[in-house]
């Protein structure tokens, strides 16, 4: 079996290429080879096979001859773009797959469905609607895209919604800046007071990528899969302060939570907290997964929250490649608490 990964060496994508050399699929990774070293090979019954070039810049058809060469002329059983984000991506990816592939995967996003939930239960029949996020619109045009194709031609899409998918080397929080998390545990590890949008009691869900990775093997080459949209997260259910506290006992030191209004925050500083916000992270969801389990039976995360942080958290302090610092969102932070204080202090005495 073949597959053609296109940018398979992210956080979901790099534990998705080494479990399926390690089922022994015949792996192309087709990107620019800045990052394909963190793919392991060594006793791994699959093969890598790499091919250098740039999706962006590169023509379709000059990329669809370096892939019929390199798969020796044959239609792949799997093509997947890790990295297309907009109409014009997946529609160069229907340009140069069609006939090349038996099944191509689109990775969208849960952040896709609607805002505000009209239910707090999402399945894959949930409305796409997202009036606060570019990133999110985008993912919606591109399915429309794909799923028009896959009527129109046959073209053999499946669609995936991953929710918020972690590894070991950064910790997923609800609130940081944009160098990512380490400003926020640095802070935890200093006494420091960290900020957690609303008043943390709303449901989110973490998936650990190797509990994805599972889950998407399971629906590569199946035939089932095909022409459908299918999310792919962990049944757990986590309210933010359970999280921001579950990341404190691994550090083990007191959790000193601030709480602001996620409105509030999305108004305060260049920090893209009204996509990432109110058009994602504040909302409640619980996602049932019905249908993924359907399609691969006995499918079921086996990383509980509290399990995988604890191995994350443990490779970050390990790695100093992983401990990006930010001062100027430390320093935000530091002016919205200080702020919000004088406000509580100046309300309070009235």
């Amino acid at each position: 079996m073949k597959a053609l990964f296109i940018g398979g060496t992210g956080t979901i994508s790099a534990a998705i290429s080494k479990l399926a050399l390690e089922q022994g699929w015949e792996l192309f990774l087709l990107n620019r080879g800045s990052r394909n070293t963190v793919i392991d090979t060594k006793g791994k019954p699959g093969k890598l096979v790499e091919i250098n070039c740039d999706i962006r810049t590169e023509g379709a058809e000059s990329i669809r001859a370096k892939i019929q060469a390199a798969g020796g002329g044959q239609p792949f059983d799997v093509a997947a773009d890790f990295i297309a984000f907009t109409t014009d991506h997946v529609a160069k990816d229907f340009d140069i797959f069609k006939n090349l592939c038996r099944q191509y995967f689109f990775i969208s996003s849960a952040s896709a469905y609607q805002k505000p939930l009209s239910s707090y239960l999402i399945t894959e029949s949930t409305p796409l609607a997202n009036p606060y996020w570019e990133y999110s619109r985008n993912k919606i045009a591109c399915e429309e895209f794909l799923m028009a194709k896959y009527r129109e031609c046959g073209f053999p899409v499946t669609i995936i919604r991953p929710s918020h998918t972690y590894d070991e080397r950064s910790v997923p929080l609800g609130v940081h800046g944009n160098k990512g998390s380490w400003q926020v545990i640095k802070r935890m590890i200093e006494g420091k007071p960290v900020i957690i949008h609303g008043d943390g009691a709303s449901l989110w869900t973490m998936t650990h990528n190797s509990d994805f990775a599972r889950a998407f093997t399971g629906l590569m080459g199946n035939i089932h899969a095909i022409g459908e949209a299918v999310q792919i997260t962990s049944d757990e259910s986590l309210s933010w302060n359970q999280i921001y506290q579950a990341i404190a006992a691994v550090l083990n030191v007191p959790l000193k939570a601030v709480y602001m209004p996620s409105d509030f925050l999305a108004q305060c500083g260049n920090y893209d907290f009204t996509g990432g916000l109110i058009g994602d992270k504040a909302n409640s969801v619980v996602f049932d997964n019905t249908k993924l389990k359907r399609l691969v039976p006995g499918f079921c995360a086996h990383v509980r929250f509290d399990q995988g942080i604890r191995e994350t958290i443990a490779y970050v302090l390990a790695h100093k490649d992983c401990q990006t610092e930010d001062p100027e969102f430390d320093a935000w932070c530091d002016r919205i608490i200080a702020a919000r204080e004088k406000a509580v202090k100046e309300l309070g005495n009235r």
